[in-house]
């Protein structure tokens, strides 16, 4: 195989070589074997994706093609599958419902522009260490919205447009119960059983594409065999035209450059570029960037324990944000790394970037030949398609494992990003969640760091401690969340105490917050009248303190070690006797 740095090279005027060069590998067959059996995944999948986002499928077809192949060469990981994701329904379907494609499209270019800046600041292992409960929450809920998305199209219901909140949703397709249809269920249940029953087969025939056939092949049969039996399908959904001509399904075509601007709104006019439209927008784009770095450095995490590679997250998200900022401009929807497609990608031998280009390269040919046929698929057989989707992304049984064993503040959290998630907005739930991520991981911080009176027999040995010395011993990061909780016991010394012995051997950094809470306490001791000795100061730790201009008052002394504070407290308290008596 070819040097990674060859394989891996970024988007620019390297590109063409890059692809070019993929083909000369020595495992180039396994890679192809790969991409097609992705490709054959993908295909319905990105259609199913692009309908519950409420865009038409080609769309999602678009997307497949130019994040796998834009996102796969400018990356950092050589197995990812990049492309629609279960994970951003929830976040692009009311972007939609009140935008249009138009503002869709224009909210994945700000995300993708987002996603560089988060790379460039080296934020991807920040990213890495969201807290599970949280990322459990979103993606429950994620589920949970889009298995009820799919109802009416599994029972065939005629349902009335609502509001865009998840009970509106709810009650709408409530009154429509009324309305369902057997031959719209029986192709859905249809589907259902023979996705569930091939996928314990374990046949290399993916089992995505069994059931749409079966479902498709029995809608065909029952159309012809059965008066009155008729179902959905793409094409009597979904409808374009090229050059005034109108035409059913999705257009024989392959992906055609346009601006985004330029793309319709709700309304069905060219949505148009403003300031105040890209501010409104700021809020989903944020939502698109941040679940999309969840995802793709979650895939990375997955598929390096698979492949044993090694992916760089800070690279990977600026070759996420590429991919993302030139989607739109081919008519695709947000794009990131999908763990099922790049599983598969990994279970089939693909070991490069060539194998996301030749699944890319299928989807497109797919387009071109099969575009009138893809129109024959029911849309029940693409909601059971999707309610499997929302079924394994919901994580049930981790979900209830958290519920019963996770201590109450993880529970707290995870069941505020879930209801957040489903009854209110995607975006207030992703805002909630990184903000409970950061007060979890400060709470935690301060109950690892704090000070402790040390019993000097017991930890140092002989060292004989008069009664007018105390020694303390600081554990942990001295940061604002813990800065003030730790040093406040400091100011609970006894009367007699004139030397007090701060061990700071475990402290690795201090941020100002805690140099303020520092400089306040050496005040409260030196107008006690008590000397203060800081022992093991690490070199960081001292810089700081000496740029502070902390370190310059007379009842502050510096030592290595216990045995030398102890004697140097045991000088000053003498010398504080002797000038007692006269």
């Amino acid at each position: 195989m070819l040097d990674c740095a060859i394989l891996n090279c970024e988007v620019g005027h390297q590109s063409v070589v890059c692809i070019i060069m993929l083909f000369f590998e020595t495992n180039v067959r396994a890679n192809l074997f790969a991409g097609l059996t992705v490709g054959i995944v993908a295909l319905p999948l990105s259609m199913a994706l692009a309908i519950a986002s409420g865009v038409p499928p080609q769309h999602g077809l678009y997307t497949a093609i130019i994040a796998g192949i834009v996102t796969a060469l400018a990356g950092s990981s050589k197995v990812n599958i990049s492309g629609p994701t279960a994970a951003f329904v929830v976040v692009l379907l009311p972007v939609v419902e009140q935008f249009g494609l138009g503002g869709l499209l224009i909210s994945g270019l700000m995300a993708g522009i987002i996603l560089i800046g988060l790379g460039l600041l080296r934020l991807g292992t920040l990213i890495e260490l969201v807290p599970y409960p949280v990322t459990v929450g979103f993606t429950s809920g994620i589920a949970v919205v889009i298995a009820t998305t799919q109802i009416g199209d599994f029972l065939g219901l005629e349902v009335e447009k609502s509001g865009h909140s998840y009970v509106d949703k709810l009650m709408s397709l409530m009154h429509a119960l009324p309305s369902f249809s057997l031959s719209e269920i029986s192709i859905a249940l249809t589907t259902l059983i023979v996705l569930l029953l091939w996928s314990r087969l374990g046949s290399r025939i993916p089992a995505h594409l069994v059931a749409l056939l079966a479902g498709t092949l029995l809608a065909w049969i029952c159309g012809y065999a059965i008066d009155g039996f008729s179902v959905k399908t793409i094409a009597t959904q979904f409808h374009f035209s090229i050059d005034g001509v109108i035409g059913d399904g999705i257009p024989p075509l392959a992906p055609q450059f346009m601006w985004p601007w330029q793309q319709p709104d709700a309304a069905g006019k060219p949505i148009g570029l403003s300031l105040h439209l890209l501010s409104t927008l700021f809020g989903a784009a944020i939502a698109i960037a941040l679940l999309g770095a969840i995802e793709s450095l979650l895939c990375a995490v997955v598929s390096d324990s698979m492949a044993g590679t090694r992916t760089d997250p800070n690279r990977e998200l600026i070759g996420q944000g590429i991919g993302n900022i030139v989607v739109p401009f081919f008519g695709g929807i947000p794009a990131t790394a999908a763990i099922a497609r790049t599983a598969t990608n990994i279970r089939s031998h693909g070991r490069s970037p060539l194998s996301s280009v030749i699944h890319a390269l299928f989807i497109l040919l797919a387009i071109l030949l099969l575009g009138p046929w893809l129109g024959f698929i029911p849309m029940a057989s693409m909601a059971a398609l999707l309610m499997i989707v929302a079924w394994n992304m919901s994580e049930t049984k981790h979900f209830l494992h958290i519920l019963r064993v996770a201590p109450r503040h993880d529970i707290l959290v995870l069941l505020t990003c879930f209801f957040l998630t489903v009854f209110l907005d995607m975006e207030i739930a992703v805002a909630a969640g990184m903000a409970l991520a950061g007060f979890l991981f400060i709470k935690r911080m301060i109950e690892l760091s704090g000070v402790k009176l040390i019993n000097p027999a017991s930890k140092y040995g002989d060292i004989d401690v008069p009664d007018e010395m105390m020694i303390y011993d600081i554990n942990g990061p001295m940061f604002f969340g813990a800065a003030q909780n730790a040093l406040k016991t400091l100011l609970t010394i006894r009367k007699e105490i004139r030397v007090v012995i701060i061990d700071m051997h475990d402290v690795p950094m201090i941020d100002m917050t805690a140099m303020v809470a520092m400089q306040s306490i050496i005040n409260n001791l030196a107008g006690r009248g008590v000397g203060l000795i800081f022992c093991g100061m690490a070199a960081e730790v001292k810089l700081k303190l000496k740029r502070a201009e902390i370190l310059k008052q007379e009842n502050i002394y510096l030592k290595r070690s216990i045995a030398d504070s102890v004697h140097l407290a045991s000088e000053l308290n003498a010398d504080t006797q002797k000038e007692g008596k006269r």
